[in-house]
């Protein structure tokens, strides 16, 4: 049996239930997870005998955590190509730049964060001192590595065209494995 007992801000514990506890209810029928929430604490209980039920659970809380929407975190239940990476901001940036480097991740009006998700395909959330990345394993990677270019002070035109050729191969490898797969299936 698995187990592990969370943290989960007390302004997060009612996206995680949902309305009428829909959103517990999927986790729990989707994994076969038992969560328990005791709001008081602001701690998550997950019970589960499926290691990979359980790995599942845990990041869909962790995204939830992180900022993001149920729905948005729900994609980690749709297939085994979902990766969720946090980034604590913490570790790279001292507490006097935080909200600079934030406002360069996100971007004039929200145009960076946009630009990231948009051309990978990933969610971002910046909440607190955290910066969320779901999607893809390959676009999530590309992902951080645009976040940790504007952490480090690259310019906005520079990770764009970084973006730009990551996407463009990312696009190229998937090609060459859907021509490898069809060419397979026909020899």
């Amino acid at each position: 049996m698995n187990k592990i007992e969370m943290k989960l801000p007390r302004n997060r514990i009612g996206v995680l239930i949902g309305k009428d506890g829909k959103i517990k209810k999927r986790i729990e029928e989707s994994t076969n997870c038992k969560i328990e929430i005791n709001p008081k604490t602001e701690t998550v209980r997950i019970e589960c005998e499926d290691a990979i039920g359980f790995l599942k659970v845990k990041d869909i809380v962790n995204a939830i955590s992180a900022g993001f929407n149920a729905e948005t975190a729900l994609k980690l239940l749709e297939g085994d190509f979902t990766l969720l990476e946090i980034i604590d901001l913490n570790d790279f940036v001292p507490a006097s730049a935080m909200q600079r480097i934030k406002g360069r991740i996100i971007g004039k009006e929200g145009r960076m964060k946009k630009t990231i998700e948009d051309m990978l395909g990933v969610n971002v959330s910046i909440h607190d001192k955290v910066v969320a990345i779901l999607g893809e394993p390959e676009n999530v990677n590309a992902a951080r590595e645009a976040i940790m270019m504007l952490i480090d002070g690259a310019q906005h035109s520079t990770v764009q065209r970084f973006l730009e050729r990551r996407r463009r191969d990312i696009k190229m490898r998937s090609l060459d494995y859907e021509w490898l797969a069809y060419n397979n299936r026909e020899g």
